[in-house]
């Protein structure tokens, strides 16, 4: 068992809300809490340690330096731009990683290769063949660590599903990269980049918290949230079935029916 300050932050709160056979989500930013002592390398040993019948999975994203200018990617060497804890799991922890441009999740356990093998298959980034989506049949937590649900890219899932014509560049604007996984084979990936609306993925947590599925809190100053991917995509696609752009901030949705994103009032992400 680890022993150590992160042990301590964290294996209580995985007790609580993550069992063990489980599969944990993670997206942080943690330079508050490194500034206190914390180690990413303590941090991840802690989750792995909980979670050593189950899986642990980062976002790796590189969407910002993955371009049509840069238009190759490498499982191995292309560093994400989602924090450091993602970078120390990515080379130090995880076996795997999807092989996508911009969306990329490492991952660690069993199962790992094969809820990562599908990523580049569709061309949207977070499509039912991403981690994202066939994590939906784990029993499967998002803790954030120093960010909130703002930074939960699983909630683009309905949105894709639901009104992917809002929220995703049309498939004529797909992009090709070209994205070299470990054995050296070189994938072609179309994607699709979503557009960079006026969202509000907080606006879900009031509700999420009334029903209890949703536990927000502070380790030495430092703010979490933990909530089920199963409840969270519930509440999302529950709202997108009443109004489609329910991600949307409420300034957004005020403009009312005409949300189609522009080139001048919308940047790809």
């Amino acid at each position: 068992m680890v022993t150590g300050k992160e042990a301590d932050a964290f294996l209580p709160l995985l007790r609580r809300r993550v069992p063990r056979e489980g599969a944990l989500i993670v997206h942080s930013a943690i330079a508050r809490l490194s500034r206190q002592g914390y180690r990413a390398e303590a941090m991840i040993e802690s989750f792995l340690d909980h979670l050593r019948d189950g899986h642990l999975f980062m976002p790796t994203m590189t969407w910002r330096t993955v371009t049509l200018d840069r238009p190759h990617w490498d499982e191995i060497a292309t560093p994400s731009h989602t924090g450091i804890l993602t970078e120390v799991f990515r080379t130090q922890y995880a076996a795997t990683r999807s092989v996508h441009p911009t969306h990329s999740v490492a991952g660690f356990g069993k199962d790992a290769p094969r809820l990562l093998a599908r990523h580049h298959i569709d061309d949207t980034p977070v499509s039912a063949n991403s981690p994202y989506g066939l994590l939906r049949d784990y029993d499967t937590h998002i803790l954030t660590i120093g960010v909130g649900l703002e930074c939960v890219t699983a909630i683009h899932l309905p949105e894709e599903i639901t009104n992917v014509d809002l929220y995703v560049r049309p498939r004529s604007q797909a992009e090709l990269y070209h994205c070299r996984d470990r054995a050296g084979t070189v994938h072609d990936v179309y994607t699709r980049r979503h557009w960079r609306l006026d969202r509000d993925f907080n606006q879900f947590a009031p509700a999420l918290q009334a029903d209890g599925a949703l536990e927000v809190g502070v380790i030495d100053g430092c703010p979490y949230t933990i909530v089920s991917l199963r409840d969270l995509l519930r509440h999302v696609f529950a709202a997108l079935e009443q109004n489609p752009a329910a991600t949307l901030s409420a300034k957004a949705r005020a403009k009312g029916t005409d949300l189609t994103p522009s080139e001048s009032s919308a940047r790809p992400s």
